[in-house]
């Protein structure tokens, strides 16, 4: 699913399974969750299948992948790539940063925010866009601009190491012409950090029970 929303030169995979094979992580990646109770255990080590997958597309080597601060995934040298789980659903994305300066990826359940979760994650812009019928379920807006917020932060804080708050990207969301499921986001962002962009563009998908979105940031510098 998530390989719709990429071009060609970025390595997806992805999974409905909930585990990984049984001794599929590397002894420093059992080290780092040796300590968590079973769920994040499967969630880490899945995830990390789909992400030896997506290296192997890319003809590299497994490797392991460390969780660094905040959780940012250590990629190997010369890529850069994204993670995401969600109940039912893992993911793992990767290119190298001859395409790509960054990738950002998110999944959600296609299912409301608790009322009180929508009011801290969106900006007063972002309400008065909600479009009609936004409560109908076919595409929950409050849980999908969640994903695309996640998506930009994982985006983001890779290349500045500046924590980014919800209140810092206001998000417009458009439907594409052939699909009220699928479509492109802008996320325009409210803090100013060195050679970044003042906005980013990601694509964004409802399918299957799930609210994806993805942003790629190409390898040409901003000027």
């Amino acid at each position: 699913m998530i390989e719709r929303l990429l071009p060609a030169y970025v390595a997806c995979s992805d999974t409905h399974e909930t585990d990984a094979p049984e001794g599929s992580l590397y002894p420093e990646e059992v080290r780092q969750v040796a300590s968590s109770v079973d769920r994040r255990r499967h969630e880490f080590a899945a995830v990390r299948a789909c992400a030896r997958k997506a290296m192997a597309d890319l003809g590299l080597p497994p490797a392991p992948v460390l969780s660094g601060h905040r959780g940012m995934p250590r990629w190997p040298e010369g890529t850069v790539g994204s993670m995401t789980h969600c109940e039912g659903y893992r993911a793992a994305v990767l290119a190298r940063t001859s395409d790509a300066r960054a990738v950002g990826i998110d999944a959600e359940p296609n299912a409301p925010l608790p009322p009180d979760v929508w009011e801290v994650i969106s900006l007063p812009s972002e309400r008065a866009r909600r479009p009609l019928g936004a409560d109908s379920g076919t595409v929950h807006w409050d849980r999908l601009l969640f994903s695309a917020k996640e998506s930009v932060f994982k985006t983001w804080f890779p290349l500045t190491r500046i924590e980014l708050d919800f209140s810092e990207a206001d998000i417009v969301f458009r439907s594409s012409p052939d699909s009220a499921t699928e479509g492109t986001f802008t996320a325009e962002l409210l803090r100013v950090a060195p050679g970044m962009p003042s906005a980013y563009e990601g694509r964004w998908l409802v399918d299957d029970g799930f609210a994806v979105t993805a942003i790629v940031l190409p390898a040409t510098p901003f000027v």
